[in-house]
């Protein structure tokens, strides 16, 4: 199974451990969406979607079977959210820089 493609589909710039929500393609046939971009204890990691269980506990809904494609996924996905955050910034520098000129 290829990953064909990744959108961040929104980012927080909040002081929030949740940098990111994603949505990932596979094989153009099948979409995965909300993994959630965290940032805790220093790195960057994904955490699939999921349902809050009856006791407040929570159970993912989909995940890796393997280590392999795990560090595959959130590899790809980490890739595309600093993308989506150089783009952002960017944006935002031309933004500032226009409003500045005036």
């Amino acid at each position: 199974m290829k990953i064909t493609d990744i959108k961040v589909r929104k980012l927080f710039d909040d002081e929030s451990p949740m940098k990111a929500i994603a949505s990932v393609t596979f094989d153009d046939q099948l979409a995965l969406h909300d993994i959630k971009v965290i940032f805790a204890r220093e790195k960057y990691f994904i955490v699939m979607p999921s349902r809050k269980n009856a006791d407040g506990t929570y159970r993912d809904i989909v995940h890796p079977i393997n280590g392999a494609f795990r560090a595959e996924l959130e590899a790809s996905v980490l890739e595309a959210y600093e993308r989506a955050l150089a783009e952002a910034e960017a944006a935002r520098a031309i933004e500032e820089s226009e409003h500045s000129e005036f």
